[in-house]
């Protein structure tokens, strides 16, 4: 009988869409498959979405692509990533305690407010390498306790989105260190810190903290009931997994210390990998999948999502009546670079800036039409990047190429207009899924089909495109970057504070 060919999955569960991928040992992509998610907002300021969904979606997407795989194959090994910050609370049956909140959520601006200034946001970023955004378990667990009181009580677990996937697979709690790092780790011991939750005043939330594992780790194996609802095969290994951000670096081979990438995704990603932790509070400085390494990513919820948002109000729409998010960066890459284009400020669900600066399109005329609209979000989430980029550049010796991952990193037009913005050479990889080849990249090394991420990264990832900054584009450029710079600091907060 011929043996089965052997194959790793990868689980990439975004904050809108979980991706399955299936790659054959010679890191060739077998098949894919994509199951959105709807985001909720209940209320002002929240986003979150049900988390039964969340597992379903995930089961399904590895359902879908282990039928478009066919038979003849075999999966050896799975690993998952998952977007980072966000709680995702069970009980002590591994059941939701409430709705998983997620990384775009602002409820728990004020506990951020209160726990991210002065001595207790400078004590935090010297012991975590990061002060507690929006998003930060730290913030979120504090304002779970003072506004939901039963839940946080209820709350067995504090997990992160691919913990919570993983334990419907395993039936096993754990997270990993790059997860583990959003709020509660020590800088530089990869371990839960008895000081950091005092200074947060959470150590009642010690108890609900997962055990922290390695990212390449065996954390369990495919139960029988996930078996029947995913096609996975009883008994297979499932290794711990990482952040997504982390299993995107690895994907696109930017996981040697000095490598710097970008993720055109929801969140503006702008991170350098280093072998020393470097603090400041532009950026967040946390423990990589390998020991003595730590990711400094400089990031905001004012990224790709932008694009979204615009396409679902303005379009293009495609025959079958969806938005057409291909047709608009091509609609919108066309466009001559004009200077009474408008600009946009891409603060939607939040801003480097400060947590009230918000969105907006400036210098409209009557003239402009969609696609000028468009063009505008693009350039202005370029300039997002570029802001996060300048704030990275003043420490670590960027000069390039920067390796490019998520949705924009498919066109052209917007990988050189980013590479325009920067002043930097980019490069794209084969990594159509950057997170999910990660995660099962992670996942070779944990079972054991190769040595290390050294290995099997020459194996799997190889350089397809590259785009140069034009110098003829730069004084225009760097003409509007000052223009954008200085509507963000005239225009401000435009709410009352009431309000936001």
């Amino acid at each position: 009988m011929k043996a089965r060919q052997r194959l790793l999955l990868g689980v990439d569960a975004g904050q809108s869409i979980t991706k399955a991928a299936l790659y054959a040992l010679d890191g060739s992509e077998v098949a894919v498959a994509r199951h959105a998610t709807e985001v909720d907002s209940p209320r002002p300021r929240w986003a979150e979405r049900d988390m039964d969904t969340v597992r379903k979606h995930a089961h399904s997407a590895i359902s879908d692509v282990i039928a478009r795989a066919g038979p003849g194959y075999e999966v050896v090994g799975v690993g998952i990533c998952g977007h980072n910050d966000g709680l995702y609370a069970v009980d002590r049956h591994g059941r939701p305690v409430r709705p998983a909140i997620l990384a775009l959520d602002s409820r728990a601006h004020q506990e951020s407010r209160r726990l991210s200034h002065g001595a207790t946001g400078a004590a935090a970023l010297a012991l975590t390498g990061q002060k507690p955004s929006l998003v930060s378990p730290a913030s979120l667990l504090s304002w779970l306790r003072e506004h939901e009181p039963r839940s946080y009580e209820r709350t067995r677990w504090a997990l992160f989105c691919k913990d919570w996937i993983r334990l419907g697979l395993t039936g096993e709690v754990a997270t990993d260190v790059t997860d583990a790092s959003a709020a509660f780790t020590g800088l530089r011991t990869r371990q839960w810190s008895a000081p950091a939750l005092d200074l947060f005043g959470l150590t009642d939330a010690a108890a609900k903290l997962p055990p922290v594992l390695g990212s390449a780790q065996l954390a369990g194996t495919v139960n029988a009931q996930a078996a029947e609802l995913t096609g996975l095969a009883e008994g297979t290994p499932v290794i711990t997994g990482a952040h997504d951000v982390d299993a995107a670096a690895i994907g696109i081979g930017a996981a040697t210390v000095g490598a710097a990438s970008l993720v055109l995704g929801t969140y503006s990603i702008n991170q350098v990998l280093a072998d020393r932790p470097v603090t400041d509070a532009r950026w967040q400085a946390r423990s990589f999948v390998q020991p003595g390494q730590w990711l400094h990513m400089s990031t905001s919820p004012a990224g790709a999502v932008c694009l979204e948002w615009a396409v679902r109000r303005l379009g293009p729409w495609t025959a079958a009546g969806q938005p057409g998010f291909a047709e608009a960066v091509a609609e919108a890459t066309t466009r001559e670079d004009a200077p009474d284009a408008p600009l946009f400020l891409p603060f939607l669900y939040g801003s480097p800036h400060g947590p009230d600066v918000e969105g907006a399109w400036l210098g409209l005329r009557g003239r402009h039409d969609r696609g000028d609209l468009l063009a505008a979000v693009l350039e202005g989430v370029a300039f997002n990047h570029r802001t996060h980029v300048e704030a990275l550049r003043e420490v670590f010796d960027l000069r390039g190429p920067v390796r490019v991952c998520g949705g924009g990193a498919r066109s052209a037009g917007w990988t050189q207009l980013l590479a325009d913005v920067l002043a930097l050479p980019v490069e794209v990889t084969s990594s159509d899924e950057a997170g999910a080849r990660g995660a099962a990249m992670l996942a070779g090394v944990g079972t054991g089909q190769f040595t290390d991420l050294e290995q099997v990264t020459e194996r799997w990832v190889r350089v397809i495109c590259g785009q140069e900054p034009r110098p003829s584009h730069a004084p225009a450029r760097a003409d509007r970057y000052r223009r954008y710079l200085a509507a963000v600091e005239a225009l401000g907060p435009q709410r009352p504070p009431e309000s936001r």
